[in-house]
């Protein structure tokens, strides 16, 4: 079924966002203001132990090996939970670039959340936050205000930024099968862990030509997980110091193709940071936005419906400062 719901609009920081975030969040909502003080960016070593160790876990791939079907899975893998992050995470909790149905909601929703990026509700707190103070000292990644190492990975490392700022979602609150993802969000990774190793146990032993087994898919899924995890972040730090800046935003937002190829079009983040209610972040034909494409064909089934387009005057350039 359709859920209507109640989207937050986020205090713009100056006159280029402020069409825009009236276009992103336009319901009856709560005016935000800035905190009193930036972010805690101290980092807490012992807790983000298990992030490291998933770096070092990589390393298991000169003792497992490869096989076709391993890389092979591992790229299905990046390239599914790359538009669960993209297509729901962002466009959909994020910005409410489209409609979908509740089912699907959270389907997109574990599909991002299989990720190993925390939950649906926490990223797009963070997110929406980004847009509101992007580039500030209350922004909680920009590698202008503050290091590159903290935009990139830092910042989700540090006590603040554990917590979900839940002020910032009050649309996504009223779904309990989304606070219980966000809550429990290890459950997805896990499930998805037992399957790989299962998966690969069952072609050991009933296909062993394929020459692969279960240590091998958790290792490359885990190889998959930590590419994802970097291309993603790159949205955060490389696109707010390199490329082309087609619209003066009052942030450092940049488009960048290489990025933009990486993660299925977020690397147009100047586009988005001009106009971030679109469900296209790719403005021209041209700019690659495989995301988009995806939920073109999504709609074509009705399965995902009402995809906020770019206007004209935007693409013409009219809204350009």
């Amino acid at each position: 079924m359709s859920q209507q719901v109640q989207e937050t609009k986020l205090q713009p920081r100056g006159p280029a966002n402020s069409t825009s975030d009236k276009k992103a969040f336009s319901r009856k909502s709560t005016t935000l203001s800035a905190p009193e003080q930036a972010p805690d960016d101290k980092i807490e070593w012992v807790r983000s132990i298990p992030f490291f160790a998933m770096h070092v876990l990589c390393l298991a791939v000169f003792w497992v090996g490869w096989s076709p079907i391993a890389v092979g899975i591992a790229v299905v893998l990046y390239s599914a939970r790359s538009f669960g992050l993209t297509g729901f995470y962002h466009r959909y909790f994020a910005h409410k670039a489209f409609k979908t149905s509740r089912w699907f909601q959270f389907v997109g929703a574990c599909l991002g959340n299989a990720a190993v990026q925390r939950g649906p509700i926490w990223w797009a707190a963070h997110h929406r936050a980004h847009h509101q103070f992007s580039d500030t000292e209350h922004d909680v990644h920009s590698p202008v205000s503050q290091s590159l190492f903290h935009s990139h990975i830092g910042w989700i490392l540090t006590r603040d930024n554990y917590k979900t700022n839940e002020r910032y979602t009050p649309d996504l609150l009223q779904f309990p099968e989304l606070v219980w993802l966000n809550r429990f969000e290890l459950v997805v990774p896990a499930v998805l862990t037992a399957a790989l190793f299962s998966i690969g146990y069952a072609l050991e032993n009933y296909a062993p030509g394929l020459d692969t087994n279960g240590l091998q898919l958790i290792t490359w899924g885990l190889v998959s997980t930590i590419a994802l995890h970097h291309s993603t972040f790159c949205v955060n730090s490389i696109c707010h110091l390199i490329g082309s800046r087609p619209y003066k935003t009052p942030d450092d937002s940049r488009n960048n193709f290489i990025i933009a190829i990486m993660t299925g079009g977020e690397g147009w983040h100047n586009n988005h940071h001009h106009y971030p209610g679109s469900a296209r972040n790719g403005f021209r034909w041209w700019q690659v936005d495989v995301t988009y494409y995806i939920l073109v064909v999504l709609s074509w089934f009705h399965i995902v419906w009402d995809l906020k387009p770019v206007p004209d005057s935007v693409l013409s350039n009219k809204d350009q400062n």
